[in-house]
């Protein structure tokens, strides 16, 4: 039922998905960053998921085989997906999809992608607007690991709140020497703290969220080798919840899944609330017995799980309405 086809541009691996019939007027165009905390995932791993995607919504898919950190250094994965993102738009014609219903999509760190491609976007006068960003269980700030998803999902699989920082540390190619401190926010400046806590803190999460046993954390004091060790991941790229209201009022209407099950569940529902409280509308979906990537189980029959059809069929649903 679909053309696949893959090519590459400026050295980044790109898989399409076209349907096969002809189309009766002009498709949306929709680009994939899969997860995988930019160390691993790949095309071939979200091949199921982008499938059912073009099929069932009609669309033209592009997955983004971005290359993967260390071997290929951070920042260099928002440049593969910037690259890819700009061919695409380049290149509407040859695909038959229509200019204004472009989506820009991705799970987990790639979900991160997505946003940051958006931040990129919003001033750009020679492309077309992007329509809509998709961000499923996004991954968006490397602020504070104390927010009650992480201490309710410190031992959730398969993302542990260990692991999370420790891949951190892998993405950005340093040696996770201060993996305990950056766990107990050490790592932020007290003034930092302060600037973004309107942005970022545990207050500003919905009490429903915080009944699964969240405790307040006490307050920890700033070690300046440890920010000096890792101050990349309070960077706009790395985290884009701390991007001035400038850019997130100029959002283009987002759609956000959140799982229970999973540490990076309330930096979904803060983005959330940034984009509403800019005027963005939001459609917000929570799967309240998903878990982290549970998008990479999708369609392997007994593997699969329930949670992750709704998760897709909500998202199917969402990108057909538009």
């Amino acid at each position: 039922k679909l053309l696949i086809k893959d090519l590459k541009v400026d050295e980044v691996p790109l898989r399409i998905y076209q349907p096969k019939w002809p189309p009766t007027g002009k498709r949306r165009g929709i680009l994939y960053f899969h997860g995988g905390a930019g160390t691993f995932g790949s095309i071939r791993a979200f091949e199921r998921v982008c499938r059912h995607i073009a099929k069932k919504c009609n669309s033209v898919v592009v997955s983004v085989g971005y290359r993967l950190s260390p071997e290929h250094p951070y920042p260099g994965q928002y440049f593969d997906c910037l690259n890819a993102t700009l061919y695409f738009m380049r290149n509407l014609e040859e695909y038959h999809v229509d200019p204004g219903l472009i989506i820009i999509s991705g799970d987990s760190c790639g979900a991160n992608f997505a946003t940051v491609i958006c931040h990129i976007l919003v001033n750009k006068r020679d492309l077309p607007k992007v329509r809509a960003q998709v961000l499923l269980y996004p991954g968006l700030q490397g602020l504070d690991f104390h927010l009650p998803s992480y201490q309710q999902n410190a031992s959730v699989p398969i993302l542990f709140r260990k692991l999370v920082v420790y891949l951190c540390f892998r993405y950005l190619n340093k040696e996770p020497s201060h993996l305990e401190d950056v766990l107990q926010n050490r790592h932020v400046p007290e003034s930092m703290k302060q600037k973004y806590k309107k942005w970022i803190s545990a207050d500003i999460i919905p009490d429903e969220f915080k009944i699964r046993g969240y405790v307040p954390q006490k307050s920890t004091s700033y070690k300046p080798e440890v920010h000096e060790a890792i101050k990349e991941i309070l960077a706009l790229t790395f985290s884009p919840l701390l991007a001035e209201d400038s850019i997130i009022c100029k959002l283009p209407e987002s759609y956000i899944v959140t799982c229970e099950f999973d540490v990076l569940r309330d930096d979904g529902l803060l983005y959330k609330k940034r984009l509403e409280d800019n005027g963005v509308q939001v459609t917000w979906y929570h799967s309240e017995s998903g878990f982290h990537g549970i998008l990479a189980f999708f369609g392997y029959g007994i593997f699969s799980f329930f949670s992750a059809k709704k998760i897709m069929d909500r998202t199917v649903s969402y990108i057909n309405s538009l």
